[in-house]
């Protein structure tokens, strides 16, 4: 059973990964800010949170499909 704190976590969570492959950066970043009060630390809200911000100062090709390429190892 999931807490309320947790269903809250994922509630912004998806509502961040939704705005993430639309390419809306800045909805992202909000939704995974607010993941991330809820529970400091999670994983995914940091990953998705430093790709949004990457991507609104550098946005992929036009023919970008969601998919994250690593650069350097």
């Amino acid at each position: 059973m999931l807490t309320r704190e947790k269903e809250e976590l994922l509630k912004y969570y998806n509502l961040g990964l939704t705005a993430y492959k639309q390419r809306k950066w800045d909805d992202a970043i909000r939704a995974f800010e607010m993941a991330l009060k809820l529970y400091p630390g999670d994983g995914p809200s940091v990953l998705y949170l430093e790709r949004s911000k990457t991507f609104k100062e550098t946005p992929p090709p036009e023919d970008w499909d969601g998919v994250y390429v690593m650069t350097t190892k």
